[in-house]
């Protein structure tokens, strides 16, 4: 797969349905979104922070994935690629189980984790808050999203988490 410049939300290269992930939005795509979720709600939605979301992810575990430590053991909790991917793509490295889907997935399809949240890894990247950084020294440790520039350039990309369904499962482990 790649990635094509006029591909969008409503187009993105591949079938996608009503109940499938909203794929190939903007940073300011995703931020209208939150404005204007807050505005009808009322309520203050935002971004998570990077912190946020591994918390999240994890949901109490310890191991490299929230669904254990074994890469292969992921196919009924993310939608990675995996066997079905590779009848598509024959020179991707993948998982060794099936998913059940080559390229995106129903949202809620996947087990959830042990906080209830499903979708949390696969199927597709999750924008946070945070600006992009090289490494971690002066992250905040306050779990907030590190929204401050070391370098001017820095903030012209942000934090994706999660993997998609175009990465192999590794990509996808919490840390």
């Amino acid at each position: 797969y790649h990635p094509n410049p006029t591909d969008n939300w409503s187009s993105p290269g591949w079938p996608q349905g009503d109940s499938h992930p909203v794929v190939c939005i903007s940073w300011n795509d995703a931020m209208a979104y939150v404005t204007w979720l807050a505005k009808t709600t009322g309520k203050p939605y935002r971004l998570a922070s990077e912190s946020e979301w591994e918390y999240a992810y994890r949901a109490g575990t310890n191991t490299a994935y929230w669904f254990g430590d074994d890469v292969n053991a992921g196919c009924d909790s993310e939608n990675g690629a995996d066997v079905d991917a590779k009848k598509i793509f024959p020179d991707w490295m993948t998982s060794s189980c099936h998913d059940g889907y080559p390229i995106s997935a129903p949202v809620g399809h996947f087990k959830p984790n042990a906080f209830g949240l499903y979708d949390m890894a696969g199927n597709a990247w999750e924008l946070v808050a945070d600006c992009r950084h090289d490494n971690y020294v002066g992250a905040p440790n306050d779990g907030s999203a590190w929204t401050t520039e070391v370098k001017p350039s820095d903030c012209k990309n942000h934090v994706r988490r999660g993997g998609s369904w175009d990465h192999f499962t590794w990509i996808t482990r919490a840390a």
